[in-house]
């Protein structure tokens, strides 16, 4: 029996994540679910723990780790996140954000030209290090004379891996995004493992983009793209870019994985959308992908493609969430997935 350990979090988190275990347990999989209910803000506010010792022990324990959201209005210090999210990626060294951006249907593309809607890239990014890695600090805080730092870390280690990760999963191409020419340091440290693992892929295309040009092109051609490598703040943006392109952030899914360990958190990208959140209208469907992504990880490939192929055929017959242009409320919308599995 297979163990997952489930936060439902907050928000549409705690909505959206028991829909999405209905479709998997609809599938009849060796799974079993370890749900973290008191993981949530309320415990935070509470107790001012984020994730206690012996949660973080069971997610640690799992096979993989399933998200819903964190976040809450009530929560002002950034403390609670970090010391979900954060703690979780860092001390499971879960190195590799992997983001998926696949145009489900043709409608639900911004873009004008048909021939270039049909986006279907990753973007991998790395995930312990760069600007969030929480190096820095405030001289003077609150006066006139404040200082701010936030450092961006890069180390021979954290480059490496993720390059050489991204070259691993490439099915045709890769494009290395970076701003080498305004940050130079971190710029030249990607630039020397990049150059490396092109000699070693000569069946690959390959390209590289500056953060800005990149975004642009994006946007002019999605269809350019196969598998984009960067680091932990233009991944953050750029993959929230794709995901829009792809039709929105109620599609968004993804992994945060160590290929090496094993170990994998899987969220949807949309957050505990609070403003929404116990109204039944949420779309699950972001979160029902992520399952599909954490199958994957988990060596059921036929049963995460057959998810993927019903929240497909669910989205071309209109039988969706409002965001995405239907009628149905989140129930309603799970229902019509597992209807077509």
């Amino acid at each position: 029996m297979t163990r997952i350990a489930v936060i439902p979090g907050d928000g549409i988190g705690r909505e959206v994540v028991p829909v999405a275990l209905d479709i998997l347990e609809a599938l009849g999989l060796d799974i079993e679910f370890d749900v973290l209910e008191q993981v949530n803000a309320d415990t935070y506010l509470r107790t001012g723990v984020a994730l206690s010792p012996d949660d973080f022990r069971r997610a640690q324990g799992s096979a993989a780790i399933l998200l819903g959201a964190i976040g809450d209005p009530r929560v002002r210090d950034t403390n609670y996140g970090r010391g979900i999210l954060l703690r979780l990626r860092f001390e499971l060294d879960l190195y590799v954000n992997y983001r998926p951006a696949k145009l489900a249907h043709e409608r639900l593309s911004p873009l004008r030209d048909p021939e270039r809607r049909g986006i279907d890239c990753l973007i991998v990014r790395e995930n312990t290090e760069g600007l969030y890695a929480g190096i820095g600090g405030r001289l003077r805080a609150e006066t006139d004379l404040e200082v701010a730092i936030d450092a961006e870390i890069g180390t021979s280690h954290g480059v490496s891996r993720i390059v050489d990760f991204a070259f691993s999963i490439a099915r045709t191409s890769v494009c290395l995004v970076d701003k080498s020419n305004a940050v130079p340091n971190n710029g030249g440290l990607w630039q020397r493992y990049w150059r490396d693992a092109q000699k070693r892929h000569p069946q690959l295309r390959t390209c590289h983009e500056y953060v800005d040009a990149a975004a642009m092109k994006l946007v002019a051609d999605p269809t350019a793209f196969d598998v984009i490598v960067t680091n932990n703040s233009y991944g953050d943006i750029l993959s929230d870019l794709a995901s829009q392109l792809a039709g929105g952030i109620g599609l968004a899914c993804s992994a945060n994985i160590n290929p090496g360990s094993g170990h994998g958190l899987f969220e949807p990208v949309h957050g505990s959308a609070p403003d929404i959140a116990d109204k039944g209208v949420a779309n699950p469907i972001a979160t029902i992908l992520t399952t599909a992504l954490m199958l994957d990880q988990l060596s059921h490939r036929e049963p995460a493609q057959a998810i993927r192929n019903a929240v497909y055929k669910a989205i071309e017959r209109g039988r969706v969430t409002r965001d995405l242009g239907g009628t149905l409320s989140m129930k309603e919308a799970a229902a019509a997935i597992r209807a077509e599995l």
